[in-house]
């Protein structure tokens, strides 16, 4: 029985990982086919001319670069908002704590179609133009929640003891945020942020809705779909997949080498 499970877990496990990789496979090959239609079958032979033409398309350039300076301001807002919001939440009881609670990730479950329109008409209304400033605000709405619940998560290990005695020994309420309360919250903040950051980059129907004139990267590869894609998205995403494992790389390396004490 216990082979048995055995084999059946290891055709899972590669049926599995098949599925996750397989497409992003397919995917990246394709920025290296010689077509104009992204695709790896048939194959026309070897190039990296889709690279050049991603480093010479401007409008998709332009296109990420917004989509990079939306991402990092979201996180800016998202990661303050988020942790407050926990703080508040984790020091609530009764029914006042639940109904603050479901308030605050009612955005999360809300289809981003309807808070795209609603962040826009609110907006008009207060006579705001649309553009990047309010896709932040409203990618921010919503992504503050995922935040809000790593961190909330991350208090329910805290020793309360520890502000107490803290504030018994004359230290100030500030200063047991930011000596004591903090350091434990550190590792729900990175993952928080790191969240907040793809969130945003992933992200349509909100940024589609508020962008105004200007080209994010998810609303410029829809605008291509519709118009006739080409392999230079492939391309761009290849070098994003590299970056994310490098990135993930030097993050184990260093937390090995801490680990290690070297």
């Amino acid at each position: 029985m216990t082979q048995k499970s055995d084999w059946l877990f290891r055709v899972y496990l590669v049926i599995f990982l098949a599925y996750l990789l397989l497409p992003l496979l397919v995917m990246g090959g394709a920025a290296f086919n010689d077509t104009r239609f992204p695709s790896v079958f048939p194959w026309y032979g070897f190039t990296l001319q889709w690279f050049v033409e991603l480093w010479n398309d401007a409008r998709l350039l332009n296109a990420f670069k917004n989509t990079l300076l939306v991402a990092l301001a979201v996180v800016a807002i998202s990661v303050p908002i988020g942790t407050a919001a926990a703080i508040l939440v984790n020091n609530l009881r009764g029914t006042l704590r639940s109904t603050l609670y479901g308030m605050m990730v009612a955005p999360v479950l809300t289809p981003g179609a309807v808070i795209g329109i609603s962040t826009l008409l609110l907006w008009n209304t207060l006579g705001v133009a649309p553009g990047l400033h309010i896709a932040v605000l409203g990618q921010a709405s919503y992504i503050s929640a995922f935040v809000m619940l790593l961190v909330l998560a991350r208090l329910q290990s805290f020793d309360r003891s520890l502000e107490e005695a803290a504030l018994d020994l004359g230290a100030s309420h500030m200063m047991v945020i930011r000596r004591i309360l903090m350091p434990h919250l550190y590792p729900a903040l990175g993952a928080g942020a790191v969240i907040a950051f793809f969130q945003s980059i992933e992200n349509f129907n909100v940024t589609l809705f508020t962008r105004g004139p200007y080209d994010t990267l998810t609303v410029y590869v829809f605008s291509k779909v519709r118009s006739g894609i080409t392999p230079t998205i492939n391309a761009l995403c290849v070098i994003l997949i590299v970056a994310t494992l490098l990135g993930v790389l030097i993050i184990e390396i260093r937390r090995r080498m801490v680990k290690s004490g070297t």
